[in-house]
Order: structure tokens, then C-alpha cells, then sequence
């Protein structure tokens, strides 16, 4: 017989409702560590890039590169959105390369994060609600 002091089985209801929060807070301190311009990582590029559009040649040709990656990836991203799969995650892999050389693509891709971010605390209101679907 168990006791009362024993953990809830999460295992018999595979939608708990609190299991996303410590997940979105472990996320959040994954993208704020990243974000961090004195990651390693960081630095190391930041210095490539400095390198980098020291010569005008070598900036356009990067450019240049960086725009034609980050458009494949966006339009392959943006073709596979209706297949099952990762395709906005390509869509938005695509966007963070073009913003890593151009500003309208940066802003892009940070109001997106910001529409991403209120619609995830909609639905999660609205799950801990109990809102249903009509069938």
C-alpha cells in the first residue's frame, strides 16, 4: 500500500501541467549564457569578425556568403513547414544567420522571438486553465 508521502507518478499523466515551467526556465538561462558577449565562443568570433572587416574585400565575400546561407536556410525552412518536422526551426536558423551581418534581419527575428514568447504564455495560461477544444 503506498503512503501518502510518496512523489506523485508523472508517468500516468503524460500531460502534468507544471513539467514545462522548469523546462522554460532552464532554457531561459541556457539563451541568457549564450547571449553573454564574454562566452568564449563569443569572443573567438567576435575577433573573426573584427578580422574580418578590417578588409574590404574580405567583408563583401563574407557577406556575401552569410546572405546566401542564411536565405537557403530560411527558404528551405519555409518549404518544409507544411511536412512534419523541423521547419520553423530552419525558418529561424536561417534568420539568426542573416542576423549575425544584417540589422533588418536582427530585428526580424527579435520581434518574432517576442510574438513566440507571448504566444508560449498564452498557451500555457491557457492550458493550466483547462481550456478544452469543441469537438
Amino acid at each position: 500500500m503506498a503512503s501518502r508521502t510518496n512523489p506523485p507518478d508523472r508517468t500516468a499523466a503524460p500531460d502534468s501541467r507544471d513539467s514545462s515551467d522548469g523546462t522554460a526556465a532552464e532554457v531561459a538561462v541556457g539563451i541568457a549564457a549564450g547571449e553573454d558577449p564574454r562566452h568564449p565562443v563569443r569572443r573567438v568570433l567576435g575577433r573573426l569578425r573584427s578580422w574580418i572587416h578590417g578588409r574590404p574585400r574580405l567583408r563583401v565575400l563574407y557577406r556575401s556568403i552569410v546572405a546566401l546561407l542564411g536565405a537557403a536556410l530560411t527558404l528551405v525552412g519555409l518549404a518544409l513547414v507544411p511536412l512534419p518536422g523541423p521547419g520553423w526551426l530552419v525558418v529561424f536558423l536561417g534568420l539568426a544567420v542573416l542576423g549575425t551581418e544584417f540589422a533588418w534581419a536582427r530585428r526580424l527575428a527579435a520581434v518574432i522571438k517576442r510574438m513566440l514568447a507571448r504566444f508560449w504564455t498564452w498557451w500555457r495560461n491557457r492550458r493550466r486553465s483547462g481550456a478544452t477544444t469543441v469537438r
